[in-house]
This record gives C-alpha cells, sequence and structure tokens, in this order.
C-alpha cells in the first residue's frame, strides 16, 4: 500500500520536500494556514546564492558592535524590550560566530551550498519556470577602497576552497554594467554563479502546481492541530482529520512553537526583514541584482518593480511593523539611483527563521518516529529549499541522501 505523509508548511521548503516525497511514491498532503509561498518565502531577495557558502555570522569587532548599539543603521535594527528575552540565543550566535568556529560551520554548511543550483534547476525544468529565472550572476558594490580591498580578497578565498567564481570590477566597470547608478562607487564583485528570480512568489507558484501534476494535495489546516494517531500522526484540516505515516514540520520561523507542544527546545531566533516595490523614474533601467555593501540594503529588478530588501530586524515574531530600515535605505537608495513611486501599499514584512550556529535543523526528530523536522534556513531559504528537500525525502524514503545531512541534525541542540 502507498504510505501517505504530510508535509506542513508551504514556502519553498516545504513544497520541495513534499514534491521529492511524491515523487518517491509517497502519497503526500501539502499542508498551510495560506496559499503556499505566502510567508517568509514571498518577500526574499529572489536570490539563489551558490556563492553564499559562508552563513551571515554576528559582528565580533567591538567598534563595529558600539556601531550597532546605537540602533541607527539600515542592515541591523533591534527592539529594545525584546532584547532580554533574546540575550541567550544572540550570545550563542556570537559564540559561533568567532573565526574558528564560523569557518568550521561554512565548511559544514558548504555542501548545501554547493548544489543548490542544480538542485533548483530540476524543480525549474520541471514546474516550466525558466521564464522566472536570470542566469546573470549578482553583485555587491563598495564605497571605500578598504572595504572592496577586504571583500576582494574574501571572494578569492571562496574561489580557492569552494570553486565560487567571481569577477573583479572597478569603478569604471560597475559603471557599464549599471549606468544609472550614481555614487563615489569604487568598485565591485560581481558572483557569476547564482541565479536570481524575478518573482519568488511566483517561483513556489509554478512548484506548487507542479508538486500538483505529480498527484499530490494541497489543503488549509491548523498546525497546532498536530497529534499522535495510533501509530500514525494526525493533523485537522480544511477537509477533515488526515493521518499518516511521516510528518515533515517545514515551518520556518513557526517551527519553534509547533516544537515545543511535542517537548522539543530548540534554540530558534528570527530575523525579520522589509522589502518594498519601486517604479524607475526617468527611464531609468536596473540590470542587476545590487548589494550597496556599506550600507547593507539591495535593489533587485523584479517582475513588480524594483524591490529594495533591508537586512535584519531582531524582534518578536508577533511584534508590530516597524519598518524603519526600510525608510532608512529608500532614502540612500534615492541618492544613487532614481527610483519612483512606492508600488505596495505599504511595506512587507517576513520572518527568517535562525539557530545560533547558522545551519539548518534537517533530519528525523529525536524522540518521535515519523517526525522530521526541516527549518532554521535563515538567510538561504531559498537557496536551499530543494536541496533540503530532496535530501530529507531520500532519508525518509530509506535512500541514502547525495549529500550527508549529519551535521544539520536536530540532535545538537538536545
Amino acid at each position: 500500500m502507498t504510505k501517505n505523509a504530510i508535509v506542513l508548511g508551504a514556502g519553498i521548503v516545504g513544497v520541495s520536500t513534499a514534491i521529492h516525497l511524491q515523487r518517491r511514491g509517497r502519497q503526500v498532503t501539502l499542508i498551510d494556514r495560506k496559499p503556499p509561498g505566502n510567508e517568509t518565502s514571498f518577500g526574499n531577495a529572489g536570490l539563489i546564492q551558490r556563492e553564499g557558502v559562508v552563513p551571515y555570522g554576528f559582528p565580533q569587532q567591538l567598534g563595529l558592535l558600539i556601531r550597532y548599539a546605537f540602533n541607527n543603521r539600515i542592515d541591523a535594527h533591534y527592539h529594545l524590550k525584546t532584547l532580554p528575552g533574546q540575550l541567550a540565543f544572540l550570545a550563542r550566535y556570537w559564540w559561533n560566530s568567532n573565526a574558528k568556529r564560523h569557518e568550521m560551520i561554512s565548511r559544514a554548511y558548504a555542501p548545501l551550498i554547493e548544489h543548490s543550483i542544480s538542485e533548483h534547476n530540476d524543480l525549474i525544468e520541471a514546474s516550466n519556470a525558466q521564464h522566472l529565472i536570470r542566469k546573470n550572476g549578482w553583485m555587491e558594490i563598495f564605497r571605500t577602497a578598504s572595504r572592496r580591498d577586504a571583500e576582494f580578497a574574501e571572494a578569492e578565498r571562496l574561489r580557492a576552497e569552494f570553486g565560487v567564481a567571481y569577477e573583479q570590477l572597478d569603478a569604471a566597470a560597475v559603471a557599464r554594467l549599471e549606468p544609472h547608478i550614481t555614487g563615489d562607487f569604487v568598485g565591485g564583485v560581481r558572483w557569476r554563479d547564482p541565479w536570481s528570480v524575478l518573482d519568488p512568489y511566483g517561483l513556489t507558484k509554478a512548484y506548487r502546481s507542479y508538486f500538483e501534476s505529480l498527484g499530490g494535495k494541497y489543503v488549509t489546516g491548523d498546525a497546532n492541530s498536530l497529534g499522535r494517531s495510533g501509530t500514525s500522526w494526525r493533523v485537522v484540516t480544511s477537509v477533515g482529520s488526515l493521518d499518516a505515516e511521516d510528518v515533515v514540520l517545514a515551518l520556518g520561523p513557526w517551527a519553534a512553537v509547533a516544537t515545543r507542544r511535542l517537548g522539543y527546545s530548540f534554540p530558534l531566533g528570527v530575523k525579520r526583514g522589509y522589502h518594498m516595490h519601486y517604479a524607475a523614474a526617468n527611464n531609468a533601467t536596473l540590470h542587476n541584482w545590487t548589494l550597496d555593501t556599506e550600507r547593507g540594503y539591495l535593489l533587485a529588478p523584479m517582475s513588480r518593480g524594483i524591490r529594495l530588501t533591508t537586512g535584519a530586524e531582531f524582534a518578536a515574531l508577533d511584534a508590530p511593523k516597524t519598518p524603519v530600515q526600510l525608510d532608512r535605505a529608500e532614502k540612500v537608495a534615492r541618492t544613487i539611483f532614481p527610483l519612483g513611486e512606492r508600488l505596495d501599499p505599504e511595506a512587507w514584512m517576513g520572518a527568517r527563521p535562525c539557530t545560533p550556529d547558522m545551519m539548518p535543523i534537517i533530519g528525523k526528530a529525536p524522540r518521535h518516529d515519523g517526525l522530521w523536522f526541516a527549518f532554521g534556513h535563515a538567510h538561504h531559504g531559498l537557496t536551499l529549499g530543494p536541496v533540503t528537500g530532496r535530501a530529507l525525502a531520500e532519508v525518509i524514503t530509506g535512500e541514502k541522501p547525495f549529500i550527508d545531512i549529519s551535521g544539520y541534525s536536530p540532535q545538537r541542540f538536545l
């Protein structure tokens, strides 16, 4: 008999996992409270970051930490009243970001990133979503020679150690690539391997349609209703209670709540982020996904308009929006590119699920049979969705996974 499986969470990680389980002969039901791709997967920067082998660490330099303490930056913002509850997470995050441990973590993280393009390509072709993809990389631009030279050195290290391809840009090359960007930029790095996505929400929808073409089903339901039913798992949905032998929790920033109900206590934090779309004024064109590195915001030429994305906001998951970073970023961005009017009625906000060691949680629940975890991908949820989905589906169905995922085991936090 065909075994049933349930995937809770219909972001890019959940949809990808559902596809790979359905491909391997399971009858899969994908469950979320909203249509697929409407939460964190909706609002990202739209980059499949093959170059992103080094996770985003916590600043180590005392001078930089002091500057962050003033809470007036674009790349990071915090809610003072929520800091006491986040100190334990932040302390572990800071400790894991020291040079020695960060290097070890990057080496453990690299296999996931290495296969990000090839695994997305598989699903992009299967879902006929090629029209949503650009394959010309992205770039960082620099305002100071010291930052430029440091980033050139880091790019060369990544090339030598991890096979990442890049191109050094001088000021003239930046101007040729982006003639409508102005300002005293002294150079840049063009990362050649990554792909960019013109509509991240559209890509998740395309993957969902492909999943359903394989015979998979999507229904709305409540992850908090998950519980045991004999030897199976049961979830209450809009079409009634559903049972399955295996359940995958791919709930992103809400995974901490769901797993706590089952007796687990993972140190899962959140980094909230914002975006806004803009028209381009004066017939200007932005050709590349472009990071203003020293200021900490990114401009991305997407289908809906030019998307401006912010850095990290440390706040409670359910706290009201405080898009001060977006306002700061817009003010700076207008000085380098002719942004027109805002195209969204309000700023979009999402939350990235983060672990203190910067690696996702992927694997079997240590104290429950048939329960599997796939969350904590931080800034790289879009990048790592298909890789995670394939590797976890292979483990669930008894195959040898195509990459070793033992380093991402939930066991490391218990």
